[in-house]
């Protein structure tokens, strides 16, 4: 099985969202038999917490269910465990690069890699906003998700 990993600061926002998105679409696709997806924090923050209540709002509002979601810490097995290991923003991609081990920097990806339209790296924390802010994160994970499963399944297929 291939397996993503979404990654931001507490994973409760933008990485779970990315999670639940991305293997909805994945099972639509009828490929979750070949597709797995997780999502982590790089910080401890939210351990099993579920998501932001804007988050899984913003999320149910179109369509996708993340409250089954539970937070967790980035580990070092992650960087085995995982094929693509996916960076919610600039700040989460540099702190993989340092502290992952030799050889990770090839699993390594920026989530926005996939969705060159909206012209912009990261998928900015709605964390300290409002309702706007989520949805406008939602916009941007739901076009970068399906790039990314674009990718992958010509990649595996």
């Amino acid at each position: 099985m291939y397996c993503v990993l979404f990654v931001c600061t507490g994973n409760i926002c933008r990485s779970a969202a990315a999670e639940g998105v991305f293997r909805q679409i994945v099972t639509e696709a009828d490929l979750a038999d070949r597709i797995g997806a997780d999502s982590v924090g790089l910080h401890g923050y939210h351990v099993g917490e579920p998501p932001d209540r804007r988050a899984h709002q913003a999320a149910r509002d179109r369509g996708y269910e993340i409250g089954d979601l539970r937070a967790r810490q980035m580990t070092m097995q992650d960087f085995t465990d995982f094929n693509l290991i996916i960076a919610m923003d600039t700040g989460h991609y540099q702190q993989l690069a340092r502290t992952g081990p030799a050889g990770s920097l090839e699993k390594l990806a920026m989530f926005l890699d996939s969705a060159p339209q909206f012209g912009r790296m990261d998928v900015p924390d709605p964390f300290y906003g409002g309702v706007h802010d989520f949805d406008y994160a939602m916009d941007l994970i739901e076009a970068g998700a399906q790039g990314w499963l674009h990718k992958i399944r010509a990649q595996i297929l």
